[in-house]
């Protein structure tokens, strides 16, 4: 009986804490969509993605290639070609591997170069609010859009356009 009402106590006092402290809510997607910057930096992202995908797509098909003819020859290849072939085509399988990690791996070029063209938006957005946070007083600010989820967020809580004011954006 004293574990839950120590429970409730604390519950309550929890809450009060709530009640008293500062916050608001950003949509940081809202914002960087509405940032000509941010749209011309995923536009180069999409152009160099969709080229290092062709690159990728036109090794697989070299590839490919190779398998088939490899294959239908095959049979008649002594074991020594046999072997050579496939060490040949293991190695080509695995240069094609080390090309998709290197574009589109964890620290692969795409992920430089979206830090390169993203990360100073991305970073100007940042400081925006932490110039808004310190003006207004608040304690902590939640962000709705991706990964944290917000159920409910009142509108009037939403300081998104005023983040968009102080980076300048109307």
């Amino acid at each position: 009986m004293k574990k839950i009402f120590s429970l409730v106590v604390a519950l309550l006092m929890f809450s009060g804490l709530l009640h008293a402290q500062r916050y608001a809510v950003i949509d940081t997607k809202y914002i960087l969509d509405k940032l000509p910057e941010y749209k011309e930096a995923q536009k180069k992202l999409d152009q160099f993605s969709e080229q290092w995908q062709k690159e990728i797509e036109a090794k697989q098909a070299e590839l490919d290639q190779l398998y088939r003819t490899f294959e239908a020859e095959q049979v008649m290849l002594s074991d020594q070609l046999k072997k050579k072939r496939e060490d040949e085509l293991f190695n080509k399988e695995k240069e094609l591997r080390d090309l998709q990690r290197r574009r589109f791996g964890f620290e692969g070029d795409l992920f430089k170069k979206r830090q390169e063209l993203v990360k100073p938006i991305q970073d100007k957005v940042y400081n925006a609010v932490q110039k808004l946070a310190v003006a207004r007083q608040y304690d902590f600010i939640l962000d709705k859009s991706e990964g944290i989820t917000v159920i409910f967020a009142d509108p009037k809580l939403d300081k998104s356009d005023d983040v968009l004011k102080e980076i300048g954006v109307k």
